[in-house]
């Protein structure tokens, strides 16, 4: 999967996991939709993995940094215009 394919599927797993999230909720005792909820949750978190491993933080928070240099500003962040034009803006060498 390429950047823009990782951040999609990061995205509408996010998505069903907070739906998931906001039913439970109300219906705290669902057990089909609890381990479907650990399902979606697990499954967002190996593609942020994976998408972190290839292209860098997505949470300045959730990830670590480089031991010698804050490494969080060195691309452009996924959300941002500057990153919308060209998914693949990584630096040439860097991740």
């Amino acid at each position: 999967m390429n950047r823009k394919e990782l951040l999609e599927k990061i995205s509408r797993l996010d998505f069903l996991a907070t739906d998931l999230h906001l039913y439970l909720d109300t219906h705290p005792h669902d057990k089909d939709i609890i381990e479907k909820y650990n399902i979606i949750v697990n499954e967002a978190n190996q593609f942020r993995r994976k998408y972190e491993e290839n292209f860098g933080p997505l949470c300045s928070y959730r990830s670590p940094s480089d031991p010698n240099e804050w490494t969080w500003k060195d691309d452009p962040f996924p959300w941002s215009a500057e990153f919308a034009k060209n998914p693949c803006n990584c630096k040439e060498g860097v991740r």
